[in-house]
């Protein structure tokens, strides 16, 4: 495995990689790895000749400072994990690397991007296509790979892709999670032991709302769930939307979609968690 920092570095060793008819796959991060991200590393490496992962903090899609500043940085850690995972090159540039000059792009995704995660956290997504839109002009790999955590985020780089023509196969993998449910995150180290026996209530929740969805609205599903959690200490929820998968708006008949979605933002204490279910009737 080999670690890179500069885009001109990444691109001379991929270069040979497709001299030589390698295919190249791709897993973008954020570092602090777990389960989660290994096993689209994994899954990377299945359907690919050459794996690459990208290791970095991305400011621009942090719309809170503190969060920023309190993002895990584990990068010797991450590089002992990737490598056993089948990772063949490590991306961990700098910033100056990634933005040399200030990234003035905005891009327009249309609803997909204005609901849940695009109405709670301004400017997030717009910062997400700019640093992801330059990692695939990197990497120009032909396979990327997404956890379906960031549903909302998935569909947004679809969108992407879409409208600046990358010819390149966007893949959503499934959520792994924690023993007792809760969806692997690097935000979950942060969990104190308190919050932690708590947080996977989320899951728990959402499950439980399968059992009852099929007789029950739209609006009383989502009541319930957001009530429930709201009850439990430490728990706050920001939004729970019950969506179309395809295009992330909010339904309020079940009849309304052949895919919908419930999507979860929550605060346990200031660690603010996501997951997703989807409902099949």
């Amino acid at each position: 495995m080999i670690i890179i920092h500069a885009i001109d570095d990444l691109r001379a060793s991929l270069a040979n990689a497709r001299k030589a008819g390698k295919t190249i796959g791709f897993v973008p991060t954020m570092g602090a790895l777990h389960d989660g991200h290994l096993s689209l590393v994994r899954q990377c490496k299945r359907e690919n000749d050459v794996c690459v992962v990208s290791i970095y903090v991305n400011p621009t899609q942090f719309n809170d400072n503190n969060d920023l500043r309190s993002y895990p940085r584990t990068l010797a850690k991450d590089c002992e994990l990737l490598e056993p995972a089948g990772c063949d090159f490590v991306f961990a540039p700098s910033d100056d690397e990634m933005y040399p000059v200030p990234d003035t792009r905005i891009f327009a995704f249309g609803p997909v991007a204005c609901v849940m995660e695009g109405a709670h956290r301004p400017g997030h997504f717009n910062g997400v296509a700019q640093i992801v839109s330059k990692l695939l002009d990197a990497v120009e790999p032909e396979n990327a790979y997404f956890g379906e955590k960031d549903f909302q985020q998935v569909a947004v780089i679809r969108a992407l892709v879409r409208q600046l023509h990358i010819p390149l196969n966007v893949i959503a993998c499934p959520i792994v999670r924690e023993a007792d449910g809760l969806a692997m995150s690097s935000r979950n180290a942060r969990l104190s032991p308190e919050q932690r026996h708590f947080a996977p209530a989320i899951a728990r929740t959402l499950k439980e709302s399968l059992i009852f969805a099929s007789q029950t609205s739209v609006h009383e599903v989502a009541s319930r769930v957001i009530k429930t959690l709201n009850d439990i200490p430490c728990m706050r929820v920001e939004y729970y939307e019950i969506v179309d998968g395809h295009t992330l708006q909010p339904v309020k008949e079940w009849d309304e979609t052949d895919y919908p979605v419930g999507c979860i933002a929550v605060f346990c204490g200031d660690v603010r968690l996501i997951d997703n279910i989807k409902y099949e009737f």
